[in-house]
């Protein structure tokens, strides 16, 4: 399963014809405690770059870009009940939408881990 990042710290893996996202386990990192997680309706179309989702610690509040242009299928409620989630699986069960994209092809302008990790070395 590849798994593809941003710059502003957003991952996403496609799963069948669909695209998880979430957000990287460095930004929760740099987020501290996650309080508050508010998330897009399902139907609502993104395009890529737009903001998607608020992500709010006890040190600041965050978009979550949506890395790729798509619908909103799903959303992960667990992470809306309970934020602390994102703290502790922020790239497994803490996902934040998973969405029909535009184009699948739209993957391929992300980053590789490689370069993610390249991007956190040099930053």
């Amino acid at each position: 399963m590849t798994v593809r990042y941003t710059k502003d710290h957003e991952w996403v893996r496609m799963e069948g014809d669909v695209a998880v996202v979430g957000i990287t386990k460095h930004a929760a990192e740099q987020l501290g405690d996650v309080v508050f997680v508010e998330l897009p309706e399902t139907g609502r179309a993104f395009g890529q770059g737009d903001d998607m989702a608020v992500v709010e610690s006890v040190k600041a509040a965050s978009d979550v870009y949506a890395p790729i242009a798509g619908e909103i299928v799903d959303v992960n409620q667990a992470i809306v009940d309970e934020p602390a989630k994102v703290n502790e699986d922020p790239e497994g069960a803490a996902w934040f939408v998973k969405m029909k994209p535009a184009d699948a092809s739209a993957l391929d302008s992300l980053m590789d881990e490689a370069a993610y990790k390249k991007l956190l070395e040099n930053a």
